[in-house]
């Protein structure tokens, strides 16, 4: 048996895992690499793949990382099933389509420039009819499960409390005379987060683990003083007339951000203000969320309303229309903005970033990871300058990064979920992590902890059972 790493191997971004038995190819996972340009050379089907022979794809979970290149298999003929949870199936769809709308966009945009320059014209990397073949594959997965999904090979998917319908992996393939069990962790949440579930502790007796490493380095600050430092960026701009700009991941951080806005509405720290939901793709992922309160930790299933998602939203305004985002440029605040995407680096949010970042009264808050390179790294850097679409900006706005609203499990929680495996002694690889700040740290520590060692594979190799 051989899993070869086609992805998010030393980094975080481009996940794929290609699991050959004696019997079946089955892929999990076929995400996009992030943080460089969208059609560039690694945004490919890797030679070491050939759709068209592959048995089954299995989904951990909807993220752009994850699902990104599924269109490239339809392209390359393959058409078997895309297995994933049914909130995932669902918003995975949602994603797809939104990158393909995007790199329609881009295309268009470059070969206008290419055409003045006399240059042949190029490609999106997938368009429209790519994503329709292949959502037209999609079957769903049942939590708890036992799903039969190729030859010899079941899929039974756990919770894993890092976005609606995401799910860590357990597959029991048969290979030869033996029985392997393989545990893909997928992205995993914080322990304590809102609206969903904890992670499930898996305690089968696994051979090989997969364990992300993106926060491997280190623990969030506290949840709770996250919230609280949150309550006062807000509450202090919201005083003064601020505008306050949240680049927001369009699925899970848009509605944690709602979630925290309805507690502090609701305490009456502060007066009640115009909220803005610029994202046509987070509200329609917010509805999803509203659609499967079966996923719902407890509180949250208190707190929901199905006519406005939460409790004490009232404020909150979707925008959908590009004019009615641009409007947003020309309106005093107070007012949040909830706008994709999450690491600046396309999106709603590159325009009011342009437009804003160089008045002292504005308030950027960096709520989830920043891929390096990214212009909203680049902030979280320091950066006193940036160049957004040409034009040098002076950024003078406040630019603060609240990572405890990480939608990763830090380091304790990853070592804790770990820790359910652990007593099996098996196999462990870490993945979708950067060496220096992801891998290296958590090896050092499975190896002190649990007494085993964590491999690390780069890109291209190969895991042998």
């Amino acid at each position: 048996m051989q899993i070869t790493l086609l992805g998010a191997a030393g980094e975080v971004t481009g996940s794929a895992y290609l699991v050959q038995t004696a019997q079946a190819r089955v892929l999990v996972d076929f995400g996009m690499f992030q943080g460089r340009t969208l059609a560039g050379s690694t945004n490919t089907v890797p030679r070491e793949l050939t759709p068209a022979k592959l048995d089954a794809v299995v989904l951990t979970h909807a993220h752009l990382d994850h699902v990104g290149r599924l269109p490239l298999l339809a392209q390359r003929g393959y058409r078997g099933a895309v297995w994933g949870t049914p909130a995932t199936l669902e918003l995975a769809r949602l994603i797809l389509d939104d990158a393909a709308r995007l790199q329609e966009q881009d295309a268009k945009r470059t070969n206008r420039h290419r055409a003045r320059a006399g240059m042949p014209p190029v490609k999106p990397l997938f368009e429209a009819a790519d994503v329709a073949t292949i959502a037209a594959q999609f079957r769903p997965l049942a939590y708890g499960q036992d799903n039969p999904v190729a030859p010899g090979v079941t899929v039974r998917p756990y919770e894993a409390g890092h976005t609606l319908g995401s799910a860590s992996l357990e597959l029991r393939c048969a290979d030869g005379a033996r029985a392997r069990t393989v545990v893909f962790s997928g992205d995993l949440g914080p322990r304590n987060a809102p609206i969903l579930r904890d992670a499930a502790c898996i305690a089968t007796r696994a051979d090989l683990v997969f364990l992300e490493s993106t926060y491997g380095d280190r623990d969030h600050r506290s949840l709770a003083d996250t919230v609280q430092e949150f309550r006062e960026l807000v509450t202090h701009a919201a005083q003064h007339g601020g505008k306050i700009l949240v680049p927001t991941f369009a699925v899970g951080r848009a509605q944690q951000i709602l979630y925290h806005l309805s507690e502090l509405f609701e305490s009456r720290a502060v007066k009640p203000f115009p909220v803005f939901l610029d994202s046509p793709m987070a509200i329609e992922a917010t509805r999803l969320y509203g659609k499967h309160p079966e996923l719902f930790d407890d509180d949250m299933k208190r707190r929901a309303l199905p006519s406005r998602f939460l409790k004490h939203l009232e404020t909150v305004r979707t925008t959908v229309s590009a004019q009615e985002s641009q409007a947003l440029n020309r309106m005093a605040g107070p007012c949040l903005i909830l706008a994709g995407a999450g690491m600046c680096n396309a999106g709603r949010i590159v325009h009011h970033l342009r437009h804003n970042l160089a008045s002292p009264g504005t308030v950027v808050l960096i709520v989830g990871y920043q891929s390096p390179g990214s212009l909203g790294r680049r902030l979280l850097e320091g950066a006193r300058n940036v160049q957004i679409f040409g034009d040098r900006i002076r950024v003078q706005a406040t630019v603060r990064g609240l990572g405890g609203f990480s939608a990763h499990a830090g380091q304790t929680d990853l070592l804790d979920w770990f820790g359910c495996l652990a007593s099996h002694k098996p196999r462990v690889v870490l993945t979708h992590g950067e060496d220096e700040k992801g891998r290296g740290p958590l090896a050092a520590k499975i190896a002190e902890r649990f007494k085993l060692k964590a491999e690390r594979p780069q890109f291209g190799e190969v895991i042998t059972l």
